[in-house]
């Protein structure tokens, strides 16, 4: 082999491998939820295997991402305690009533703390992986929000995400943010309708890159969108408009031969889109209320489901067109037991996921639907908003209260381990080479395990 022929492999795989060991999306490089590198710590508590923590000012359940030796984190900070007096959340149109387009409506009016009354800043932090320390903050924007969050929702929900040049961060009805990684905006696009969310639960859909593209989901109770922005000048490519309420999925993006689908969750129909022309390439209904959890990919398939008043879960063929509902398109379908907030986890043809957002937890067969085990007792964790993840043989199942329950990646359940930060996650952990990154409520945390 020449030399130059080496170093140019050489190259190749160096870049392969770095581009592994990266998790630049929630979740993660797959976009099912698995690091195929990563080799974290399966125990830990708020002392043990801690390499560092960081204090978070303000709040946020948008997960954490990880390019090299920065860490990517967004949080909204608020000018004092927001009391939640100043008016009725808006957005709930009541349960049974229905919007424009026949779209069912679902909730109550007021569901939401009400609108606020105090400047938030929403800002995205980088941090330094080796020790913690903040390398910059940037306030996106400071602004008196038009409507308020769910008890349990906050306006920094949506995860950032990152090619390695740029950093985005989406907050919403203020805008989609383009930094460099050191710091300096980019563009901005802050030109959104503002979001009227069912019953003024608050915000949370992130975005994903793809190729020279940034997709942003825009689902809510006013005209909802999906835009497709180039990432890097931030024009707008395409954007159509949907007709669906409230939806806090993320889409993924899957190839069919040589053409890649952006799949969207949604409450009356999931739908595939061409990610080139924004052609709708097929649809199936059959969904639960106001869908929160992402697809995952498997071979052929694409697997989607939702779990609120209702349970659905359907794995379809992408080489599908029109309206898939009741045909062979359909591999398989679940009603029953399926996850509310969490997404599924997909490792091999094994789907972990959750029952609604309980600590039940089920492990199937993604090919053919069928359980190796079903709705099993996740001891220590009673509800969940975290999603799983998968690393170096293990899944990592973390609780509101900030447990998080390290069982076997196998088609048979066996607890590993049980472990606390002590303080409540709502965000999905991030792993990458010998660390999992966690959000809490308070703190940003690695965990790695320490060298004796």
């Amino acid at each position: 082999m020449n030399r130059i022929l080496f170093f140019a492999l050489l190259s190749l795989l160096s870049t392969t491998a770095m581009a592994q060991e990266n998790w630049s999306h929630w979740r993660g490089p797959t976009g099912n939820g698995v690091s195929e590198t990563a080799k974290p710590p399966v125990e830990w508590d708020a002392q043990k295997n801690i390499k560092w923590k960081v204090a978070l000012d303000g709040k946020g359940s948008g997960s954490p991402v990880v390019w090299e030796d920065k860490v990517f984190v967004v949080t909204a900070v608020t000018e004092g305690e927001e009391t939640g007096v100043g008016g009725q959340a808006q957005g709930g149109r009541g349960q049974g009533g229905r919007g424009q387009g026949g779209r069912q409506r679902g909730g109550r009016a007021g569901g939401g703390r009400g609108k606020p009354t105090k400047a938030t800043s929403f800002q995205l932090l980088c941090i330094n992986r080796s020790n913690g320390e903040v390398v910059w903050k940037k306030t996106a924007a400071k602004i008196v929000p038009h409507e308020g969050v769910h008890g349990t929702n906050n306006f920094a929900a949506a995860s950032p995400c990152t090619d390695g040049k740029h950093v985005y961060a989406h907050f919403g009805s203020r805008g989609i943010f383009c930094y460099s990684l050191d710091g300096n905006l980019v563009w901005k696009y802050d030109q959104f309708e503002p979001m009227s969310t069912r019953a003024g639960f608050g915000e949370g859909s992130s975005p994903v890159l793809e190729d020279d593209k940034l997709i942003v989901p825009y689902d809510h109770e006013g005209q909802s969108k999906l835009y497709v922005f180039n990432k890097t000048t931030g024009d707008i490519i395409w954007e159509i408009e949907r007709d669906e309420p409230t939806n806090w999925g993320t889409p993924m993006v899957v190839a069919n031969g040589d053409r890649k689908q952006v799949v969207l969750n949604g409450q009356i129909k999931v739908r595939a889109y061409d990610l080139e022309s924004g052609e709708e390439l097929w649809s199936c209904g059959g969904q639960a209320e106001r869908p929160v959890a992402s697809p995952v990919k498997y071979d052929d398939l694409v697997v989607v489901t939702s779990g609120h008043r209702g349970s659905f879960m359907g794995a379809f063929k992408l080489d599908g067109t029109g309206d898939i509902e009741g045909t062979e398109k359909v591999a398989w379908s679940l009603k029953r037991d399926t996850p509310d907030i969490g997404s599924p986890v997909l490792s091999g043809n094994r789907l972990y996921f959750y029952k609604a957002k309980s600590g039940n937890v089920s492990c199937y067969n993604a090919e053919t639907g069928e359980p190796f085990y079903d709705v099993t007792r996740v001891s220590k964790i009673s509800s969940t908003y975290a999603s799983p993840v998968v690393a170096n043989g293990h899944v990592y199942l973390t609780g509101r209260s900030g447990r998080t329950v390290v069982i076997k990646d196998a088609e048979k359940f066996e607890i590993v381990s049980v472990n606390d930060v002590g303080e409540g996650v709502d965000a999905t952990a991030a792993p990458v080479d010998g660390q999992l990154f966690i959000r809490g409520e308070k703190h940003l945390f690695c965990v790695e395990a320490k060298v004796e």
